[in-house]
């Protein structure tokens, strides 16, 4: 009696690898990618947004990775 089973090899694996990263590829081209996404609207009750800002301690630990 023979075994009829798929024999799975390296070579089917990254085929299938290739063909699923080109399918993603394809989809996210296809998406339009991040770019079309609109931006975050600012806040309208009159606050600014904090983002980063660079205080003493941090100015300091800055100094300090420098070499």
């Amino acid at each position: 009696m023979s075994d009829r089973r798929p024999r799975l090899s390296r070579r089917h694996f990254f085929f299938a690898l290739g063909a699923g990263g080109a399918a993603t590829a394809a989809t996210i081209a296809a998406r339009g990618g991040a770019q079309d996404q609109p931006a975050a609207a600012a806040p309208s009750d009159g606050r600014r947004a904090l983002g980063y800002r660079e205080s003493g301690h941090i100015a300091r630990y800055y100094r300090s990775t420098r070499i």
